[in-house]
């Protein structure tokens, strides 16, 4: 979930509007997003997808290979 959650973080970043327009916009508590944006929690799917939908991003899960075999 990390990587999801840095390429988010990476995402809001570059993205010209705050972080108080995007809870506005998503619902999101403001201190929520602060707090996964400074790596202190995470958020939950609904909110993620509430984020990436503000992002105009599309989350997509993958079938990883398998390790060491």
């Amino acid at each position: 979930m990390s990587r999801i959650l840095d390429q988010l973080r990476k995402a809001v970043r570059a993205n010209p509007k705050s972080c108080y327009r995007l809870s506005k916009e998503t619902g999101i508590d403001q201190a929520q997003l602060s707090r996964m944006m400074s790596g202190q929690e995470g958020l939950g799917v609904e909110n993620l997808e509430k984020l990436a939908d503000a992002l105009a991003l599309e989350i997509v899960a993958r079938k990883r290979g398998r390790k060491g075999r």
